[in-house]
């Protein structure tokens, strides 16, 4: 809704992953090309980690794009929850092979003949295995022993395991030695920091054709970045939010007030508590008191927001509706004339 009032070519600020909106932060670079070194090896166990939201995904999903199609089959493994056995089933599931009912020394049969299969066509295969810190031990064990298939002395599978920060201590402890020891390469992405989440915002924003409407006050860039803590999926959804609720308020500039007043009814959507007003030295009123003021005076404000923003998007369909109709109208008008 708010794209054409801004005149932008699409949403800047999705949730779901997608490479094309890739930025290279320093880190997101790094990463990046720890993750084309590990591949150019052509075997072994490459480790991405990052909090929930550092971008890690989209990180691999670049990776994926740029791949010989021709040369790598890829497939991706999502629900990590499964014992060892399942875990074979789901690898090979993920490959495109019939796996109903078969016996793990069949499955595991089945599993290298088409690795082979590819080997001899001049392909290899690539597993990415997200949400990693999922995996049991005796899972892990068995991406390990998958690893192990050869073909002229070339390696058949290798694997990303990608996870959140738990993926690197399951990482150090001791059951894991022979893993480590085929680790080609890892990286562990950080946040943001506060001129890179302007960057990263900004990025976004031009991706969609975005041409300095809105604005950001440099101090908002600031308060998102506080607010945030500089994890893009965090700063995408604080900014999709702004973005509808600029709309829903005609507003083209975003300062500190209107990010302060965006954050506030959020973290109250959500259930967190925000910071009281501090009570007079001189007559200290009871914390209930100054809970049920703050209360109201928040719930005057959203009530104030709440209806500004219903009545411009009344006025919004207003002058949208009328448009519909007449094309409604004008093809039934024709559906009626050809029959």
């Amino acid at each position: 809704m708010y794209e054409s009032f801004y005149g932008l070519t699409g949403i800047p600020f999705q949730l779901t992953p997608d490479p094309t909106f890739f930025y290279g932060s320093r880190g997101h670079r790094r990463a990046f090309h720890y993750l084309q070194y590990g591949l150019y090896q052509s075997e072994g166990f490459i480790v991405l980690t990052g909090d929930i939201g550092a971008g890690k995904t989209t990180i691999v999903r670049n990776l994926m794009t740029q791949l010989d199609q021709q040369r790598i089959v890829a497939a991706q493994l999502v629900s990590t929850q499964l014992d060892a056995e399942g875990l074979l089933q789901a690898v090979a599931v993920a490959f495109g092979l019939n796996v109903k009912e078969r016996a793990k020394a069949r499955l595991i049969g089945e599993l290298e003949a088409f690795l082979v299969s590819l080997a001899a066509k001049g392909k290899r295969a690539v597993l990415i295995v997200d949400e990693a810190q999922n995996l049991s031990t005796d899972a892990i064990e068995e991406l390990r022993m998958l690893s192990n298939f050869q073909f002229q002395n070339k390696a058949l599978l290798q694997s990303f395991l990608v996870g959140q920060p738990e993926l690197r201590i399951l990482m150090r402890s001791d059951q894991m030695l022979q893993l480590r020891q085929r680790v080609i390469s890892s990286y562990h992405l950080g946040p943001l920091d506060s001129g890179e989440t302007k960057a990263y915002i900004e990025h976004r924003l031009r991706h969609v054709g975005w041409n300095l409407n809105p604005r950001f006050e440099p101090e908002a860039y600031e308060l998102i970045h506080a607010y945030t803590g500089g994890v893009p999926r965090k700063i995408n959804t604080l900014c999709n939010r702004l973005m509808l609720a600029g709309f829903l308020s005609e507003k083209r500039l975003f300062g500190t007030q209107f990010v302060e007043e965006a954050i506030e009814e959020f973290v109250e959507e959500i259930g967190s508590e925000s910071v009281q007003p501090t009570a007079s030295p001189q007559e200290p009123p009871s914390p209930q008191v100054v809970v049920q003021h703050s209360d109201i005076l928040r719930l005057e404000r959203r009530l104030a927001r709440i209806e500004k923003a219903m009545g411009t998007v009344v006025n919004y369909l207003k002058h949208t509706a009328p448009a519909a109709a007449s094309k409604a109208d004008n093809n039934a008008s024709k559906t009626a004339g050809s029959t």
